[in-house]
């Protein structure tokens, strides 16, 4: 039975509990006064749109500008910090590493990559993309193992992801390469070359635009495609990573591809990469 002295205790005890249940949890993803500092230096989200990887951005054909994925996503981002965007469009990855690597652009959207991870942070990927081979119909080439062999030529986009992996994993083919990766079938013709390699998606396309050519079946890699912070800006990096991992969870990447009608790409894992 309770004592005076032991009910007005239980009872501040009680109120207090109550007090610390009705105190609303602060909201990870409120952006702080450093990572709004930080993603935007110079008072407006500047990101680099790739226009080179025809699977997340592109031009809209009437007004001339950016849309896709990458433009989506760094709309919502501008939203969240409550600054404007501004896009800076460039035609390939190697620009798109180029200029956040000068301090020009504040995120950007890449495939995940060793050799630049000196310029760029990474998020965790967002949507993962194949890359493949294409050969002419009379090549005596059937599989991707049989690709890698002396003599071989591969025409691929200077500084893309696959060029990155391709110039690290083969022994033997020799590439060439071409200047985006919407060029890189158009090379592999020009130039009489042996193999064609690039995003399939984009392959795709220019197997229906030019006859005579096949796709290879399969892959030769996996893509992981993240958004980028310039190296150093360790408060902007953790938000962005901590953003994309909730816009995967929460439905908004596989929205934004169902809205562009991309195929071919799947929302990436939580986490990053093993």
């Amino acid at each position: 039975m309770l004592t005076k002295t032991s009910f007005f205790i239980f009872s501040i005890c009680a109120a207090a509990l109550a007090g610390c249940a009705s105190v609303p949890k602060p909201n990870p993803m409120t952006p702080s006064s450093e990572v709004i500092a930080q993603l935007a230096p110079m008072g407006s989200l500047r990101a680099v749109i790739n226009l080179g990887n025809a699977v997340l951005a592109g031009t809209d054909v009437a007004t001339g500008a950016a849309k896709g994925v990458t433009v989506d996503i760094s709309n919502e981002l501008a939203r969240r910090i409550g600054k404007p965007v501004s896009f800076v469009t460039v035609p390939n990855a190697a620009k798109s590493v180029e200029v956040i690597g000068n301090g020009s652009v504040d995120v950007g959207f890449f495939a995940i990559d060793p050799t630049r991870a000196q310029t760029v942070t990474f998020s965790p990927p967002y949507v993962v993309i194949e890359g493949a081979y294409v050969v002419r119909n009379d090549s005596p080439i059937r599989a991707n193992a049989e690709v890698d062999r002396a003599g071989i030529q591969i025409a691929a986009a200077k500084g893309s992801a696959y060029d990155l992996y391709l110039s690290r994993e083969l022994k033997n083919a020799k590439i060439v390469h071409a200047i985006t990766s919407q060029a890189v079938v158009d090379t592999f013709v020009a130039q009489k070359l042996d193999v064609a390699a690039g995003v399939k998606q984009q392959l795709e396309i220019d197997v229906k635009r030019i006859s005579g050519l096949r796709l290879l079946d399969g892959r030769f890699m996996v893509i992981n495609q993240a958004m980028g912070t310039p190296a150093g800006r360790d408060a902007a990096a953790k938000y962005v990573t901590d953003f994309i991992e909730e816009l995967k969870a929460s439905g908004f990447i596989a929205r934004a591809l169902e809205r562009h009608k991309i195929q071919g790409a799947a929302v990436a894992p939580p986490g990053m990469p093993r």
